[in-house]
Parts: structure tokens; sequence; C-alpha cells
């Protein structure tokens, strides 16, 4: 992903929904708005004490290795803030393009739609082996 110099003055809303913060991310993501982005959940968890992130990527075309990793940088941060963190609407195109650049994102539970993130995010956190993903 590029950064033209207009993508720094651009920032992707975050929402609040309750405890929840809500992120929707459409088309390409430039560099420098996408770690914009992650200070930004930073920063909006340790205000809002909010206890989970939905980021819903429904939109997205293609994840790539760096986007790939500002994710899993995001899920790592707010779980260092005691918040959980869902990536919602991922396509099938995307989730095997990440499976064939051998990106992990760990941290990050996944849901088919924002609807089911918010109801992973309700219940209690799963342990064990299987824990990570899924409706």
């Amino acid at each position: 992903m590029n950064s033209p110099p207009s993508a720094l003055a651009t920032r992707v809303p975050v929402l609040t929904l309750g405890d929840i913060l809500l992120i929707t991310l459409q088309g390409e993501l430039h560099d420098g708005t996408a770690e914009q982005l992650q200070a930004d959940v930073a920063r909006r968890i340790a205000h809002n004490t909010a206890t989970g992130v939905v980021i819903d990527i429904s939109d997205v075309d293609l994840v790539d290795s760096f986007l790939g990793r500002i994710l899993a940088e995001i899920a790592s941060s707010a779980r260092l803030l005691a918040a959980r963190t869902v990536l919602a609407g991922m396509r099938p195109a995307v989730a095997i393009t990440l499976v064939e650049l051998g990106l992990t994102l760990p941290g990050l539970h996944t849901a088919l739609d924002v609807d089911r993130a918010r109801k992973l995010l309700v219940r209690p956190e799963p342990t064990g082996p299987s824990a990570g993903g899924g409706p």
C-alpha cells in the first residue's frame, strides 16, 4: 500500500457502541492511515474503557502483509489494554490471500459479520486450542 500526501490527513472513523468500538474499513487503506488507525484505537480503548473492538472488513478487497500486520498489532494492543478484537466480514478471497501470505493474525477472532462479532464479544472469552475464531 502506498502513502499519497493526502492520506496523512485521512482518518478512519471509530464509533463507540456501548463498550465496543466499531471500525469499518472501506476500500484501500494507505499506510499512514492504517498507522493512524492503530494509534486511534489504542487511545480510544484506554479513554473509553472499551472491552471489545470490531473491525469490519466486508468492503475490503485486498489485505496485504502490511495491513495484516497492522490488524494483528491492533489486536495485540487491544489485548494489552484488556479488550478483545474481532475481524468481521472477511471475504473468501481475502482469507485465501492471508493464508497464502502465511499471516496467522494472532489475537484476532473472526466472525462472518458485525452482528456475529458483537455476539462473540459479549460471550466469555473462549480458552483452549480451538479459541480464536468463528461465530
